[in-house]
Formats: C-alpha cells, structure tokens, sequence
C-alpha cells in the first residue's frame, strides 16, 4: 500500500493488536499506521494478570510487550485511552469519543472481550469484582490485602488460577462456586478435572461443585455473603467472579459486518468487508470443517490471527491452521492443552495421575483429536507436532508408556519404524 493513502488503522492495542501492526510493517507497509487502544498503557501481557503479577511475582514493567520508544522506532503511532464509538464502512471512517473522525485505508478490529457478568441480585456492591484487564488486577490486590474469606465464582481457568493464587500467596480462605458437578468442565475430560479437584482441595481451598449462587448479599454497600441456589448463606469479603468472556463485537455489529457470538472471519481473518479483518478474541471461525463457529481465547490465536489479518490487507494470504494451544498455572502444576476435544469419544491416560505428571489424549472415532498434558511439556510438544502434520496416534499407542510418540512423525521417513 502507498504511503500516500489514508492510514491503516488496528483498534484494539492488546496482543492481536499489536502483533497485527507489527506484522503490517514486517509484510512492506510504510504509510501512516495507528493503534488505537481503550486503556491509557503501553500494549501489555494479559495471561500474567491472574498468575504471575496477582502473585508478586512480576511487576507492571515486565509486563509491557513493546516500549514507546519501540513503537515509534517502527512508526507505529499509538493513541492511548482513545475509544472507538462507530465506523463508517462507506466512508471509511472511524469516530473516536472525542468526536475525532479519522480515514482509513484498511482496519483491523482487536477489540478483544469482556467478562460476563454475574446475573444475580447484589452483583453491583462494592468487592465484586472481575478480571479482565490491569486496572481489574490492581484492585482485586487491593482487596485481597484486606480480605480473609474470598469467594470464586467459576470453576474455570481463571477462577481457579486466582483461587489458587488467593489460597497459596496470600493464605486466604477460599471458596469456589461452580455450577456444574466438575471443574473445566467445558474444557477437559473428567480425569483431568479430578485431578484439580484433588489438587485444590489439598491446598485448602472449598470447592462447592453443582452449586448455582441465587445472590450476593451487602452491609453497607459490601458485599458479605453469597446465597446459594439451595438456600445456603456463606459469609465473605471479597467476590471474584470469573464465568466466562463476551467477545467485544458491538462496533463490528453496529457497522453491519457478519456477526455470530464474535466477528466472523476465515482462515486469513477477513471479515464480510474486503477492508477490514479482525483478529483475537473477538473473532470467531469456523475450525477443521466444524458446522458452527468457534472463539479460541488464548494468546496463540491473537498472534497467529494478528499476522493474518495483517497479510490480507496487504494483498497476501497467511492462513492460521495450526492446532489451538492453550496452558494454565495452578499453584505448581502446569496444564498445556494441545487440539480442541469438543465431539470425543474416548479418552486414554499416559503416565500417572498420582504422580502429578500426566497426560489424556482425546479421541473421536479412532483418530487423535487433543491432549491435555500436565507436568509433562514433551508429550504437549510432540502432540502439537502430531495434530499440525495429520500424523496418525492409535489410542493404544497413546497408552504404552514404551511407545515413542515422535516415531508416529518419523513413521513416514525412510528407514524409520514406528516403535
């Protein structure tokens, strides 16, 4: 694109964001180039925000990704606490809250999600609180610091990555209401959900599964109690709610772009207007021929689809196929998750549960389709490897702890055996 045109415009100033203006001069663009992002900070790393950062083991500074003079080197001009309130896809225009109206020759939306919030009387008292951005991390330490009983609501990645962060850095009396009988249940198989259960329960923390909460109760505008769907009521100070994301489409709605639970794209991340891609967590795809669309929130999907938005508007296809990968820290124990497992139909283990160090590989008629691996970082490796190339694992062989998993890729080389 000539350096004369309007600028290339990238709203949204998080990972997807910002790898997609970095990609934008990596692919030969020299023109004007904005990124526009709501918060007042330098782009920033989001997954610490429950792990690392909550805990003190980080600080703000780490958690920057690129520095203003970093940015300017690669003449990216970043609008900081700007907001986006409509664009003008006949114009080619957006409008800023300010009233500023700019051109654009291409946009990119990464406008990410948002929590979704707690539909119960007494979800708006003060110490109810989400986690979504840095300003959400700050005050839930604030509060933290003054708390003793701290409920979770949601027995999903985050919640339980803050019940453990409140249970083992701070000694807090924790409890987690999840709604449904296990823990990830969305997410993993029931061997793996167990063995968090076990895991959390032995670190301290109540787990209070098959529990809907009815409402939250306040003193003086606090809350300091959750009332649960069977009538129970149990004190708190602190409420950290953690059920789930909204993908932030309402600006890629309102524009009439096509929409289903997240901005559609294709493999490439265009949208329904040749102008405009998007990328992150406010997309949604269709993935290996599913019928329906599918969101991956995690911070591979933002970088891989922020190079291919990217790529589009510079004339070029760089389609994101790879298999999803995803990863969790709770207390010392790291979960890598490799494919998606939605439709399996079998589920083998591969090592030991009671050692803390194993894997289940998901399966649907036969064929590998993820693997979940905790404290074993070589089986996560190698299964990535085999769901990109289409190599394939039998469930037996998943099984045989003598089996070589890297000889299913070496199978097809000459000379080599699967063993």
């Amino acid at each position: 694109m000539s350096s004369a045109a309007a600028p290339i415009i990238v709203v949204g100033a998080g990972q997807a964001g910002l790898q997609a203006a970095e990609s934008l001069r990596a692919d030969g663009y020299d023109g004007e180039l904005l990124l526009i992002g709501e918060e007042p900070y330098l782009p920033y790393h989001r997954p610490p925000l429950s792990k690392q950062y909550l805990a003190g083991e980080t600080d703000e500074e780490r958690l920057v990704m690129r520095s203003a003079e970093a940015l300017a080197e690669h003449r990216i001009e970043l609008h900081r606490a700007a907001r986006v309130t409509a664009i003008d896809r006949a114009a080619r225009t957006v409008t800023l809250g300010d009233g500023r109206t700019l051109s654009y020759s291409g946009l990119v939306l990464a406008t990410g999600s948002r929590p979704r919030l707690l539909p119960v009387p007494g979800a708006d008292l003060d110490g109810v609180a989400y986690l979504r951005g840095l300003d959400d991390s700050r005050a839930i330490l604030a509060r933290l610091a003054r708390a003793e009983r701290v409920a979770v609501i949601g027995g999903g990645f985050i919640g339980l990555e803050i019940a453990a962060t409140a249970r083992k850095k701070f000694g807090k009396e924790v409890t987690v209401y999840e709604a449904v009988p296990r823990l990830m249940a969305r997410a993993v198989a029931p061997p793996i959900s167990d063995f968090f259960r076990a895991l959390h329960e032995a670190n301290g923390v109540r787990l209070r599964l098959d529990t809907t909460v009815a409402a939250l109760e306040g003193e003086d505008g606090h809350v300091s109690a959750v009332v649960t769907g069977d009538g129970a009521r149990e004190a708190t100070d602190l409420v950290i709610v953690g059920i789930g994301i909204i993908p932030d489409d309402d600006l890629a709605k309102a524009c009439g772009l096509a929409c289903d639970a997240g901005i559609i794209v294709d493999a490439c991340a265009r949208t329904s207007d040749p102008r405009i891609t998007a990328a992150g967590d406010c997309t949604a795809r269709r993935i290996d021929g599913s019928d329906r669309f599918l969101r991956l929130e995690s911070v591979q999907n933002a970088i891989e689809q922020g190079k291919s938005a990217a790529a589009a508007l510079m004339g070029l296809e760089r389609p994101f196929t790879a298999a999803p990968w995803f990863w969790s820290d709770q207390y010392d124990v790291k979960l890598q998750m490799a494919g998606l497992s939605a439709g399996y139909d079998g589920v083998v283990l591969r090592g030991a549960p009671e050692a803390r160090a194993f894997s289940a590989f998901y399966f649907r008629a036969g064929r590998m389709i993820a693997v979940d691996s905790i404290n074993r970082p070589a089986d996560h490796v190698v299964a990535r490897k085999i769901l990109d190339s289409g190599a394939a694992l039998s469930p037996g062989e998943a099984a045989d702890p003598a089996f070589a998993l890297k000889s299913v890729l070496q199978a097809g080389l000459p000379g080599q055996t699967r063993r």
